[in-house]
């Protein structure tokens, strides 16, 4: 499964609800730059969200690639109109706000709270909860799609080797070259950390054919998606550390990342 066949499962009703009958009420865009003390670089961040139910469902878009009409069009639409827009981030954020409206996070996963911070002391939190999901051994070599400078960090303090992998290119916090065609290296690595935001093209079938030819631990960190990508754990992923809307950066408060791992209860 991935998730063109998930979309066809949600349409066809198999999942345990209407999509004819989930409406979108609200519609909004989340745009912020970010340099955390201390660090050399910054980035920046825009995110997608629609609201289903008590559920804000979200895909992660480059900067500028989604006009706003385009997401406030969407409200008062049903998540059935929607999982056949023609851009994936708005079909990814429906599914999402769907399927979290159906299985809220709290009722299935392990919480952990990131505690509150400033923005660095956050990021830092949150990416060592990650990189425990997958608990990599010391000499492995992770390869990780969407560069977070934070899971390195964690990564290199238990002495794993990775190779930093992102479409955009450009260098880690390290001045480590950061490649942008996961393809080419996927056969070098012991496992993969990737993020959610794989859903917004083809990267997540990439990913998931991978881990199921050939058993490499495949564990995703996700803000978008956050309630689609566990559908794939036990079929592909072996956990998923999850996070939906507010993200961890928008405040200095505490925050919830749920965690899921591969277990004989996960429904599909």
């Amino acid at each position: 499964m991935s998730l063109e066949p998930l979309i066809r499962r949600a349409l066809a009703g198999e999942l345990g609800a209407a999509p004819e009958q989930a409406v979108v009420s609200v519609g909004f865009t989340t745009r912020q730059g970010v340099r955390h003390t201390g660090r050399g670089g910054g980035y920046r961040n825009e995110v997608v969200s629609l609201r289903v139910g008590r559920a804000v469902g979200s895909c992660a878009v480059e900067p500028g690639t989604v006009a706003d009409a385009d997401v406030y069009g969407c409200v008062g639409h049903t998540v059935a109109e929607l999982l056949g827009h023609p851009l994936r981030a708005v079909r990814v954020a429906a599914l999402d706000a769907f399927l979290m409206d159906l299985r809220p996070h709290a009722e299935h996963a392990e919480q952990v709270v990131v505690p509150a911070g400033d923005s660095l002391a956050k990021s830092l939190a949150r990416a060592g909860a990650v990189v425990d999901l997958l608990d990599p051994a010391p000499g492995q070599r992770v390869l990780v799609v969407g560069v977070v400078n934070s899971l390195l960090h964690h990564l290199r303090a238990r002495g794993v080797d990775y190779l930093p992998c992102d479409r955009k290119g450009g260098s880690t916090e390290w001045d480590e070259p950061v490649a942008t065609d996961a393809r080419e290296h996927l056969g070098d690595c012991d496992a993969v950390l990737a993020s959610g935001m794989v859903l917004g093209d083809d990267g997540v079938d990439l990913l998931l054919g991978h881990a199921r030819e050939t058993g490499v631990p495949l564990v995703f960190f996700a803000q978008t998606g956050s309630a689609v990508l566990p559908w794939f754990i036990g079929d592909g992923a072996r956990a998923v550390s999850a996070e939906p809307y507010p993200f961890f950066w928008l405040d200095g408060g505490p925050s919830t990342l749920h965690r899921y791992r591969q277990s004989p209860e996960v429904v599909r």
